[in-house]
């Protein structure tokens, strides 16, 4: 972008437009995954809906690239691309919660965190992520999953209504009644259809939960897995627990005497009567005695931040995910093979429960066309130090190819990592890649939304 074009677009816009030569450049193009090092054109920090409207206006007109910031979580930094425009919503970051209805708007640059202090101020809340730090935006747009899911559904299946400004720069509030097929393809179709400046979601009763983890050594992780696929699908849906390969990390809860030992354990979140959380919990050593187990109520928001400062923004990272509707014998002798040999002290695998209330909603009410999955898995390579990026690379894409096999073959679509063809997009809506490029070509039939895991427009 030429000086002349950066000052008028600084001209056109009322946030700030932040240039390679401004002081603020480097922070402002830094994204929650340090492996991605891209020079944005500029990022237009937009203020409101209006400025929204005018940015993309303004980038379209001038034959620019576009990609749009929620809350910076991508894994394959799609909200920054060489030579583009970031649309970076950070500065719309609000929550105006209705009790009464049960209702929360959510501006499009929140993160789950602002989103659970607000509703907890009431005793509700809705199915969001694991961790304080993610976007509103990108989770919803592609469908979102998290503690509250068995029992109260993908996060998109909570959304109540979105408004969006679409590729000719207009605005609309999409939902069951206006624009309904927009508002189909916005529950898991990415980022494809315009820019999401704010939210509408349902809200249930959520207050305090019981959190828990419990470990055992990696090399039992064939028996702690087969007792987990069994037991976790004819759980009660309010019990939450995903499944991990870890490093223990140095410090609280952990004991000393594990820190830094290779283990598989399960994260728990009981979000039912708090009195028969202990005897629900009781399961935990049925596959044999965990080497340790921990659980405590606690507000939901504390839980839901419990990671935050393990795993804080500036770190390395690769991944890659697939949908599973079981967990064979032979996927589990990947994982364990896997298991004892973790790259590094934060790469790890997981397994989220999808089932339950997610299952309850009808594989064509929404574009999030799996239904049938019981889990969705991420292999994650983490690691502070630049220099082990490739390691951690070559181990998540090796993990992957081994387990690939034994998976749907679609992911959760923000777990496609980078570089990954478009053939996994398409497999990942599977029956509803059509019907999304057709309801593309309606709404932007230039694909000036194509920095996302992207849906073509139909021709």
């Amino acid at each position: 972008m030429d000086g002349k074009t950066l000052e008028d677009m600084r001209t056109a816009l009322r946030g700030p437009v932040i240039g390679p030569h401004d002081a603020e450049y480097d922070a402002a193009r830094g994204i929650y995954n340090a492996m991605i090092d891209r020079r944005p054109a500029a990022v237009v920090r937009c203020t409101d809906a209006a400025d929204v409207m005018a940015a993309v206006d303004f980038i379209r007109d001038h034959d620019l690239e576009l990609a749009v910031r929620g809350g910076g979580h991508s894994g394959g930094g799609l909200c920054v691309v060489d030579d583009a425009v970031t649309v970076d919503l950070r500065p719309m970051r609000w929550v105006r919660v209705d009790p009464t209805a049960r209702t929360a708007r959510v501006g499009g640059g929140t993160l789950l965190g602002d989103l659970d202090h607000a509703t907890h101020a009431f005793g509700l809340g809705t199915p969001t992520g694991i961790m304080s730090t993610t976007g509103v935006g990108g989770l919803t747009l592609g469908g979102g999953h998290g503690y509250l899911t068995r029992r109260y559904g993908l996060t998109a299946d909570n959304l109540v209504a979105a408004d969006v400004v679409l590729a000719d720069g207009g605005f609309v509030t999409a939902s069951e009644s206006e624009h309904p097929d927009l508002f189909w393809a916005l529950r898991g179709g990415g980022g494809n259809f315009g820019v999401v400046t704010s939210f509408r979601f349902r809200l249930h009763a959520v207050n305090m939960v019981t959190g828990g983890v419990t470990v055992w050594p990696a090399e039992r992780t064939r028996e702690v897995l087969r007792w987990y696929r069994e037991f976790l699908p004819q759980a009660p849906e309010e019990l939450y627990g995903f499944f991990a390969l870890l490093t223990v990390p140095p410090g609280p809860p952990f004991p000393e005497e594990i820190h830094g030992r290779a283990m598989c354990g399960v994260v728990w979140c009981w979000s039912g009567d708090p009195d028969a959380a202990e005897r629900v919990l009781a399961v935990v050593r049925e596959p044999g005695a965990p080497a340790f187990h921990f659980a405590a109520p606690m507000p939901y928001p504390a839980f839901q931040s419990m990671f935050d400062e393990l795993i804080p923004a500036g770190l390395q990272w690769y991944w890659r995910g697939d949908f599973f509707d079981r967990i064979t014998d032979d996927a589990i002798d990947v994982h364990a093979g896997y298991a004892e040999n973790l790259p590094t002290a934060l790469s790890t695998m997981h397994l989220y429960p999808i089932d339950g209330a997610a299952h309850r909603v009808d594989r064509d009410d929404t574009a999030w066309d799996y239904r049938d999955a019981v889990w969705s898995g991420v292999i994650g390579g983490v690691d502070p130090d630049p220099a082990n990026a490739g390691t951690i690379r070559r181990w998540c894409v090796d993990y992957w190819q081994d387990l690939h096999p034994h998976s749907m073959g679609g992911a959760y679509v923000n777990f496609i990592g980078e570089g990954e063809g478009h053939d996994r997009v398409e497999a990942t809506y599977r029956g509803h890649y059509d019907r999304l490029a057709e309801i593309k070509r309606k709404y932007d039939p230039g694909n000036l939304f194509h920095a996302n895991q992207n849906i073509v427009p139909a021709r």
